[in-house]
């Protein structure tokens, strides 16, 4: 609570008036109550040995003095009774009260056993009792078994939920809760309420220590001195002080800074019934509370009646007992006040007999109705039990030995710089760890003064240090040695660099050792939990029954469950028609005698390689379309149409020659590797004997996963020792990790081993802490920074170099099985469209040439251009197209005396007459087609004779 303080003339003002109003309420209402006065006795039990007794009973006393001043006709007598702490004895001062002072109400600001004994009294006796004891949970049907009971104070779940928020945010997932049993007013219900709300957040209760009430201890340092040595073999550092008496929590802080409890890297969090007292510990008690953090009950310092109160509580306090250092009030002076005020409020409704029963009801019912403002705030209750939602205050012990407030929390708010907003900022959502647990989250800010004067945020654990370092176990028969390698010096591998690796990001030092283990690694896992290490560091897979025992930190390297086998032999004689497809062959095959076709067509008639037989113009044709890409042909092509088609055609060969040749080569050098055996079922259905690592968890895994037999199942103690059990035959196949196969396969990839294509995935290598050690959270983070720098890849890069062989189903010098790299016709269906449609437009344009020149020559023994038979039409193009002339078989009217004149074609489809030449035309000797009956040497004296105009 943070309180106004006065000083200066404001102060001497307030006391000056303050006393003139004491002596004028002494001098006309101080006299002593008569007759004349319906009296009101009000009943209250204290501890007055008590600081806090104290000042219970002086704000009683104002609340009692102030109504007395301001009613005229009714008047209230406050009888004290003190308890000293006993509850007998508080028992007997409530039987006087009760039966001696008649009192109508009794407050009772006693709490634990001496508030259960006072309530079973009053509520026999049907008085009306005002109790300060929180409870943790309000009791089913309490208002039933203790109708008289009305609480004063809220339970603690409030409480122990802010509590619960400060631990989730900063990620301390254990914690040990100390707490006063029966002497004050913690119960089993307060532990049972903080522990839900703890998992809430991913935290728990590692251990509580429990100590009778600070009165029965006849030698308070001796005993608590060795209830607190117990906890040196908890690692947990986080201490939560539940409700407990002011003197009890003085005596563990002083006894816990002399054992260490208070150092660096310790959290002590205390709770409302000593934090309000705070302000009453001297300064050397203080002393041995640097660095707590406190939650206190916020009341607002703007309540003009609350201010009022303290100028008056300050003045007489200072009066009534001079010896005190201070006389600030705490909260259970301002409850008192508020009890009080909710008596009298009720008393005036209630009327003057309170004797009977009915009467006493409608008293208890007028006190459950008040509805007012009183100092600590608004008062109502609901269920018997004061109903309002509290505002906690987040204070702090600095180093000067004075309280910091730190945050205000509130169940609507949550954390908050003022109380007084009128608008919550968006809470703060607090999520457990686990394995992979959330970072901590500095709530309370930056301005918290740690125990031990820690700058950083506290680890709540206990910390290595060089006299005592951290015991870390390494597997020491681990199966690969590139992972951990335990030799005569410092460990080394994958796993040692990357533990090295991480150190360097904590924000810690983290002196250690490590030792190594022989055995199976569930085995050196359990040596965590049974606290013979404090880590394991290796190649520990991440399983669900581990974790049951430790926490992982975030995997570094990726798991799963692989299968090696030998590498099946393949048949390669037809190996040279793979590179092309089924329908790629066909495709160019068809194109091929195409092609052919259309040359030998366009060639015919104007190039005597291609006349002849008809097998040899077939030779022809074929040898010049197959290839035109590899040699310098003697055959020349006499037509331009064939020029075109070849220039095509060539192109196109040239780009099937380059891919044919460049995926040929690709498998003649690359051998395509596939499994002996591609699935588990084939290995288990005959009996196959298969491998695995001897200390893994994988041997376990084969048998009750994958069910093999046992018998098929071999262990396997080295990695080198895989290569001679496949050698010998006494496995087939290999089960292994991930990384185990890599680490394998590059260096037995190119002895004939791949991967059988079988993944079962798991949850990585990890690293193994105790449950709840946030150094697993910090190496996950570290894990982080590493994977996002690149430090992870450049470490794997160096222990595992990549290899052609080292992940087969990625590389392409070692291609999956089921992967078709063969070209097809997709590759190539526009270079065939191409080639195609250039050979076809350039016979049609051939064709229609030749059409037109075929029409220009009349029929023998006509003199038109028309016949009269369409057969014998086309027996005269095709006559014309393959012998290159018309012979005249009978005499026309215009034949020549001579007999038969045969009529010679021109390579251009036109005609020349051995007796009129065309006009206007001449005939060069190039362009003279001679019939085949004639010899070269008959050919070029025609040639000669037809060149002469006569």
């Amino acid at each position: 609570m943070s309180l106004p303080v006065f000083t200066g003339p404001t102060i001497s003002f307030l006391s000056k008036l303050f006393c003139v109003f004491s002596l004028f309420s002494l001098l006309f209402h101080g006299v002593p109550i008569s007759g004349q006065y319906d009296i009101t006795n009000i009943g209250a039990i204290i501890n007055l040995s008590s600081r806090v007794g104290k000042e219970e009973k002086l704000a009683m006393e104002l609340a009692v003095e102030i109504y007395n001043n301001t009613s005229s006709n009714r008047k209230f007598q406050l009888h004290v009774s003190d308890s000293g702490g006993d509850p007998l004895q508080a028992y007997t001062g409530a039987e006087n009260l009760i039966s001696l002072k008649q009192v109508d109400a009794i407050i009772n600001m006693d709490e634990g056993k001496e508030a259960g004994l006072v309530t079973e009294l009053a509520n026999r006796a049907q008085v009306p009792i005002l109790s300060f004891t929180a409870t943790s949970i309000t009791p089913q049907l309490a208002s039933v078994r203790w109708p008289f009971l009305i609480r004063m104070a809220n339970n603690d779940s409030l409480q122990m939920q802010c509590i619960a928020s400060i631990v989730g945010s900063y990620g301390w997932h254990r914690v040990i809760v100390i707490y006063e049993d029966g002497g004050y007013n913690t119960d089993l219900g307060t532990l049972t309420l903080l522990s839900d709300e703890l998992q809430a957040v991913g935290s728990e209760i590692e251990h509580s220590l429990a100590f009778p009430p600070f009165s029965t201890l006849s030698d308070p340092k001796t005993f608590i001195q060795e209830k607190l040595e117990t906890l040196y073999s908890i690692n947990s550092r986080v201490f939560i002080v539940l409700p407990s008496s002011l003197e009890l929590a003085i005596h563990i802080s002083t006894e816990a800074m002399h054992l260490d409890f208070m150092g660096k890297d310790s959290v002590w969090i205390m709770t409302d019934s000593i934090t309000s007292l705070l302000h009453t510990v001297n300064s050397s008690a203080m002393s041995s509370m640097e660095g707590i953090i406190g939650i206190k009950t916020y009341f607002s310092n703007t309540n003009p009646l609350l201010v009022s109160f303290l100028i008056n509580f300050r003045y007489h306090f200072q009066l009534e007992y001079p010896e005190e250092e201070n006389s600030e009030p705490g909260i259970y002076a301002i409850l008192a006040y508020d009890a009080v005020s909710s008596v009298a409020l009720a008393i005036q409704k209630s009327g003057n007999n309170r004797s009977n029963t009915t009467s006493r009801k409608l008293f208890l019912e007028n006190i459950l109705s008040s509805n007012f403002s009183g100092l600590s705030g608004e008062i109502r209750f609901e269920d018997n039990e004061l109903s309002r939602l509290t505002t906690y205050e987040i204070v702090n012990v600095d180093h000067r030995r004075s309280l910091n407030t730190l945050k205000f929390w509130s169940l609507e708010c949550e954390f908050s710089e003022d109380v007084n907003e009128e608008t919550c900022q968006e809470k703060l959502k607090i999520s457990g760890g686990g394995a992979t647990g959330g970072h901590p989250v500095p709530v309370l800010g930056g301005r918290v003064y740690w125990s031990g004067g820690l700058e950083r945020v506290p680890l709540g654990w206990k910390m290595p240090s060089e006299a005592e370092p951290l015991v870390i176990g390494i597997p020491g028969n681990a199966t690969f040695e590139k992972f951990v390698r335990v030799g005569v010096g410092e460990p080394s591998g994958y796993c040692i660099d990357v533990f090295r690796k991480a150190l360097e990001k904590l924000n810690y030092d983290l002196p250690h050792k490590f030792e190594s283990f022989i055995g199976e690694y569930d085995a050196l896992v359990q040596e965590v939990y049974s606290e013979k290490f404090g880590a394991v560091v290796g190649d520990v897979t991440i399983l669900d029954n581990r974790s049951n025992f430790v926490d992982f930190t975030q995997p570094y390297a990726e798991s799963a469950l692989t299968m090696v086998v030998r590498v099946k032999q393949e048949n390669r004689t037809w190996l040279f028609v793979l590179p092309f497809n089924r329908d790629l062959w066909i495709v160019a095959i068809f194109a091929f005698v195409y092609t052919m076709f259309v040359v030998w067509f366009l060639e015919h008639r104007s190039n005597p390689e291609f006349r002849g037989p008809w097998k040899n113009q077939l030779g022809t044709a074929m040898w010049v379309t197959f290839t035109t890409l590899f040699l310098s042909h003697r055959e020349g092509l006499r037509n331009n149409f064939t020029r075109i088609v070849m220039f095509v055609w060539l192109f196109a060969v040239f780009v099937l020659t380059s891919s044919y040749t460049a995926s040929l080569t690709s498998m003649l050098t690359v051998q395509r590797l596939e499994p002996k055996f591609s699935s588990i079922e084939t290995l288990r259905r005959s009996n196959k004997k298969v491998g695995c690592d001897a200390d893994s968890f994988v041997k376990k895994y084969v048998e009750q996963v994958l069910h093999f037999h046992p018998n098929n199942i071999i262990s396997v103690k080295s990695e080198y020792d895989y290569p001679e059990f496949f050698n010998n035959g006494t496995i087939e196949a290999a089960f292994v990790e991930l990384p185990y196969e890599k680490v394998f396969l590059d260096r037995n990839g190119r002895a004939g081993y791949i991967d059988g294509g079988v993944k079962h995935r798991f949850g990585g290598f990890g690293f193994a802490f105790p449950k709840g050690s946030p150094m697993a959270r910090d190496f996950s983070r570290a894990f982080l920074k590493l994977s996002e720098d690149g430090t992870l890849n450049k470490l794997e890069e160096y222990w595992f170099p990549s290899s052609s062989c080292s992940n087969p189903s990625s590389n392409s010098q070692c291609p999956s099985p089921d992967s078709d790299d063969r070209l097809s016709l997709k590759n190539f269906w526009t270079l065939f469209l191409v080639t195609s449609l250039t050979s076809t437009i350039m016979l049609v344009f051939y064709i229609v040439d030749l059409i037109k020149t075929f029409r220009l020559i009349p029929p023998p023994g006509t003199t038109s251009g028309m016949d009269d038979s369409l057969w014998n039409g086309m027996k005269r193009f095709g006559m014309y197209y393959n012998e290159g002339r018309l012979d005249q078989s009978r005499k026309g009217p215009f034949s020549s005396p001579e007999g038969n004149v045969e009529m010679f074609i021109s390579s251009d489809g036109g005609y020349l007459s051995g007796n009129t030449p065309r006009l206007g035309q001449s005939t060069p000797s190039t362009d003279i087609q001679m019939p085949k009956i004639y010899s070269n040497t008959q050919k070029r004296v025609l040639r000669l004779a037809y060149s002469f105009p006569s």
